[in-house]
Parts: structure tokens; C-alpha cells; sequence
């Protein structure tokens, strides 16, 4: 008996198929829904990188607590402003201490001559918004280390009911801060400035005549800077006398030394070229490029036209006196020879010596001296080994600075010292002394044979300026990607640029 063969009837064909109208999509839905499938390929299902909006008030903030973070934040904020810090670290430091207290929608803006501080508490409650003015500036890194540690006393003790240290504890310590006397005396501050000037000779290799030149001259800078500040002198003209001294000192070294003192061996232009040097040491170049970075383009806008402004002062000083020379017949023209090529230990030597002088100027304490110094001399061996092996002088001064960038913040976590006091102490030595000279000078010729030249000296002398301030900038953001910072303190900084941190 045959076996027939089992059929399955789900997959035999015996005629025409119908299929039901529910399954049949129409081709206008069909053009939907390909389309929002493709939308849902390129749509972004996450929250926008930039939060607009967000922020919540403090509604359960009273407005007497209020009112005294603000105060305090406002003290805090003037005082490291007003000392030397970059707008940056200012405002995730007062981010920091309103958070630490238990307010979090604090708002900070800063315009380089005033700080304002506003807590917005909902809804319900008028919000706050204080401003106080920057009367100004003048780097104390004594002050700012001390307040810097104040407030780290304070975040470090804050738990969950706020810090131990109320409000108005903190207030009256850092009131104590500030009205401390400094650490030495006026005249120390005057020898740290012909310091600073003998060790910037040093780097060129001119004898001890050279340096007591420099340092008598110097020091007449500072004593000529105080008077005219007592007497109310604009910062411009102040600026221009200033550098109008040691170009004068060298002015007779050209006329007379010759005369004077024929077995002596003289380079007049190094006098200039220290007194520049110092008188640039004090401009807030490197703070002006640091706001740049940081995203602060109005006070970095602010300072950058001060630098111009003093900047300008000193080649109207040097011109002048040029000028003068000239017409007398007496040519102060740099000489060809005039350049950082001492010998590695005495130009090593001048470094640690200007890095000495800048610290002793600016009221900064042993720890900071002593590691300032030794950065220096590091930065400067690597410069001088860079620019023997025949690297641009640019390049060379980025990757000096680039080190010194990132051992400052190292000495800041490590060793608790001002990061903005050893990063400029330590990179003083590579400012572009010698480079400004030669361009005043040039310019001072009126010749168009000589324009060229005199813009290729400016040039050299602006791109060595760019490459401390990206050098130092880099370094610190380096060293900070690999020690890193707290969590408090990294959302505090990425709130101070506007960015938004997802927790």
C-alpha cells in the first residue's frame, strides 16, 4: 500500500492570493514613516551641551545669609583680583565658597576695574546682585597665597551642614589677611628691582661694571615710580620717565665712559635693555593672555590695552632719550654682539637672580622665592640647550614656558604657593628685552632702509610675548589634565567659562 506524500497547505499556491486590506500600507504612510526613521538616525536623543535656562534659585536661602556670602565672596573676589590673580581662578574660587556655604546659584561677572556677585533665590524671594570696584591692581603674592589658603580652610572643613567657619568668622580673618603688613620693608622691594636688573646684564655677559650700572639705575626707576605715583602722575607718563632713566644712564656711558674711565669695558645698550626688562616685569602680559584663554575676553580686552598703553609709555621713555642722543651726535645703537650668550653658569646665574629681584618686587614668600628660583634656572637651561641646537627663539620660549606652566601648578597642589607668582618669577628671564630695544631704535632711524628691519625686531619681539603666554597656558592645562582637580573645583571652573558639566 503507496504512501501519498504530505502536503503542507500554508505554502501551496492553488490560486489567486488576497491579501487583506489591513496589511496593505498606503503610500503616503509609508513616505512617513521613512522619514521618521531617518529623522531618528540624525536627531540627538541627549540633552543639549549647553544648558540654557537651568539654573535654580536658592529659595530656602534667607537673605540675611545672602547678603553675607555676598559680602564675602565680593572681599574675597576684589582682593585676588586686586593681587594678582586671573579672572578665572577668581571666579571658580567664589563659585567654590558659595557652594561650600550652601548657595549654589551664585552669578559672577567680572570687567577687569569691578566684581559683581548676584545669588537669584527663586521665584518667591527678590534675588541679590552686588558690585564692588577694583580700585586696583598691584601683584602681592603674599596676600593673595594667604588669602588663597583662607579660603581652602574654608571648603575643606565644609560638610553637610556647611563649613565649621560661619560667615562672619571668615570675614573678620580675612579682613586680617589684608591689613597685615607685608613681610618686608620698602626698600627690600627697591633692591629686588636692581636684583632683577643685574641678573638680566648677567645673561648678556658684561662685566661687574655693567651690573652695578644697572642696578644704581634700576633702583632710580622704582624711587622715580613711587614719587610720581604719590603725585598722582597718569600710569602712561609714569611709564615714559621710567624708562627715560636707565636710557639717560646709558646715554652718558656712550657720551663719557670712554672719556672717564678708558680701561673699562662698556655696553651701555645692556642698561636700557635691563631697565625694559623690569619695567615689562611689571605689565600683566601674561594675565592678559591667561583671560584670553581662559574665555574672559573683556578683562583680558582691558588688560591687553593697558599693556599697549604702558608698553607704548616705554618706547616713547627710550625714544626720546634716543632722539636726544642723536642730536648730539651720539649713536646708541645696540651693539651687533649684544645678545644672551654668556657663559651657561653666569647667564644660568642671572636667570635665578631675575627670578630672585621679581619675587622680592612683588612681596613673595620664601617657599615661593626658593622654587621660583629653581624653576628658572631650569627653564633657562632648557631655552639656552634649545636655542644651541638652533631652534627659533619663539619655539624655544613656548617649550621653556610650557615647563614653567606646569611646574607652577605643581608647586600650587603640591607645596600650596601661588601658582601666578612662581609661573612669572620663573619666565621674566625670556622676556623680549633686547628685541624691543632694537626695534625702538630702528625706528627712531626714520630711514626707510631701516623700517624693515625695526618690524622684523617688533615681530620677534611679539611672537616671543604670544609663545610665554601660550606656553604658560599650555603647561598649566597640562598639568592639570594629569594631577586634576577636585570635583567641587572642576565644576566651579567649567561653570566660571559657562560650560555645562553633566554629574
Amino acid at each position: 500500500m503507496s504512501e501519498s506524500p504530505t502536503t503542507d497547505l500554508r505554502t501551496e499556491v492553488t490560486g489567486p492570493q488576497q491579501i487583506p486590506p489591513r496589511q496593505l500600507k498606503p503610500a503616503s504612510r509609508l513616505g512617513r514613516h521613512l522619514r521618521e526613521a531617518a529623522v531618528h538616525v540624525v536627531r540627538s536623543s541627549a540633552p543639549p551641551t549647553m544648558a540654557l535656562g537651568q539654573r535654580t534659585g536658592d529659595e530656602e536661602v534667607t537673605q540675611q545669609k545672602a547678603r553675607e556670602v555676598i559680602d564675602l565672596a565680593l572681599r574675597v573676589g576684589e582682593a585676588m583680583l586686586a593681587t594678582g590673580a586671573s579672572a578665572a581662578d577668581t571666579v571658580a574660587t567664589v563659585l567654590r565658597l558659595g557652594q561650600a556655604y550652601g548657595v549654589g546659584s551664585v552669578h559672577v561677572d567680572i570687567t577687569y576695574t569691578s566684581i559683581t556677585v548676584s545669588i537669584h533665590r527663586g521665584l518667591d524671594e527678590d534675588p541679590l546682585s552686588v558690585m564692588r570696584v577694583v580700585s586696583g591692581r598691584s601683584p602681592d603674592y603674599t596676600r593673595l597665597e594667604a588669602v588663597q589658603k583662607h579660603i581652602e580652610r574654608i571648603i575643606a572643613s565644609a560638610g553637610p551642614g556647611g563649613p565649621t567657619m560661619d560667615v562672619t568668622t571668615a570675614r573678620t580673618r580675612l579682613q586680617k589677611l589684608l591689613a597685615s603688613p607685608h613681610p618686608y620693608r620698602r626698600w627690600v622691594v627697591t633692591l629686588g628691582s636692581s636684583i632683577m636688573a643685574v641678573g638680566v646684564v648677567m645673561l648678556f655677559g658684561v662685566g661687574p661694571f655693567m651690573w652695578g650700572v644697572a642696578a644704581v639705575s634700576t633702583a632710580l626707576v622704582d624711587r622715580v615710580q613711587r614719587a610720581l605715583y604719590r603725585a598722582g602722575v597718569a600710569a602712561f607718563f609714569t611709564q615714559a620717565v621710567s624708562a627715560a632713566v636707565p636710557a639717560l644712564f646709558a646715554l652718558l656711558l656712550f657720551r663719557y665712559g670712554d672719556v672717564i674711565l678708558p680701561e673699562v669695558s662698556f655696553t651701555p645698550s645692556v642698561v636700557v635693555i635691563s631697565g625694559i626688562v623690569v619695567l615689562l616685569a611689571g605689565l600683566g602680559v601674561l594675565g592678559a593672555a591667561q583671560d584670553a584663554v581662559d574665555g574672559y575676553y573683556v578683562t583680558a580686552g582691558a588688560r591687553g590695552l593697558e599693556v599697549m598703553m604702558m608698553t607704548l609709555g616705554i618706547a616713547v621713555g627710550v625714544a626720546v632719550v634716543i632722539g636726544f642722543g642723536r642730536s648730539l651726535g651720539v649713536s646708541m645703537e645696540a651693539s651687533a654682539v649684544v645678545s644672551t650668550a654668556g657663559s651657561p653658569l653666569l647667564s644660568t646665574l642671572g636667570a635665578m637672580l631675575i627670578a630672585l629681584g621679581f619675587c622680592l618686587n612683588t612681596y613673595a614668600g620664601l617657599r615661593t622665592i626658593v622654587i621660583s628660583v629653581l624653576i628658572s634656572a631650569l627653564s633657562w637651561m632648557i631655552y639656552a640647550s634649545l636655542m644651541a641646537l638652533g631652534l627659533a627663539s619663539a619655539m624655544a620660549t613656548a617649550v621653556a614656558a610650557t615647563l614653567v606652566g606646569a611646574l607652577a601648578y605643581v608647586a600650587y597642589r603640591r607645596l600650596h604657593v601661588a601658582e601666578a607668582a612662581v609661573a612669572t618669577a620663573a619666565i621674566v628671564a625670556l622676556l623680549p628685552g633686547l628685541s624691543v630695544y632694537r626695534s625702538l631704535y630702528l625706528l627712531m632711524q626714520n630711514s626707510a632702509a631701516t623700517m624693515p628691519q625695526a618690524m622684523v625686531w617688533l615681530v620677534v619681539a611679539v611672537s616671543t610675548g604670544v609663545a610665554l603666554a601660550a606656553g604658560l597656558a599650555m603647561g598649566g592645562y597640562l598639568a592639570r589634565r594629569r594631577l586634576g582637580l577636585d570635583r567641587a573645583a572642576l565644576r566651579a571652573r567649567r561653570r566660571s567659562r559657562g560650560s555645562h558639566v553633566t554629574t
